[in-house]
């Protein structure tokens, strides 16, 4: 891996410390708040591509364990793997990865309507799907409430996915996905 690629992962995985400082938006029926972070970590998939992308995730998530408060809401430590976002914040490697896969695949012929494609499917949907569930096992709930109350992120993200795709493809000739594909 390059020194470039490295300053890049450490580069977004501050940025998704920056957007925890954002405050969560609780929702009264559903134990997980809406968050910014999300935008980070679909912009570390469509800018920086799937290995450097998760690299920058896996970076952040780590902080976290360490105890950092990166969170949204000032969290960080071992609890959050225990807490009903867990199954989020374990699903942002994941997503990532997949969208820096799809981005890769893409990127001769990027254009923002097959980001935000990207970013809904696997950013907004496989989040739910992982997400989701885990909460609904930890809250001792059925996962189809679990799905349900996770529908109230959709527009909000969706919103968040559109905003990764522009930015990423007005970013595009200084990405480092540019670069490998000269």
């Amino acid at each position: 891996m390059k020194t470039k690629d490295m300053v890049f992962a450490a580069l977004f995985a501050a940025l998704l410390g920056v957007l925890g400082m954002i405050p969560p938006i609780p929702l009264g029926f559903i134990p997980v708040p809406i968050t910014a972070q999300t935008l980070g970590v679909m912009l570390a998939g469509c800018f920086l591509g799937k290995k450097t992308g998760t690299l920058s995730i896996i970076l952040f998530i780590v902080l976290v364990a360490l105890g950092l408060p990166l969170l949204s809401g000032g969290r960080g430590g071992l609890s959050v793997f225990v807490a009903p976002t867990a199954g989020y914040l374990l699903s942002w490697p994941i997503a990532t990865f997949c969208i820096g896969l799809a981005t890769e695949k893409l990127w001769t012929k990027i254009k923002t309507w097959k980001l935000f494609v990207v970013n809904v499917v696997f950013g907004v949907l496989l989040v739910s799907l992982i997400g989701a569930p885990v909460m609904a096992l930890i809250t001792h709930t059925s996962i189809w409430a679990g799905l349900v109350g996770a529908v109230s992120f959709v527009p909000g993200d969706c919103i968040k996915a559109l905003l990764a795709a522009i930015i990423a493809v007005q970013l595009k000739s200084v990405s480092p996905i540019e670069e490998k594909l000269e």
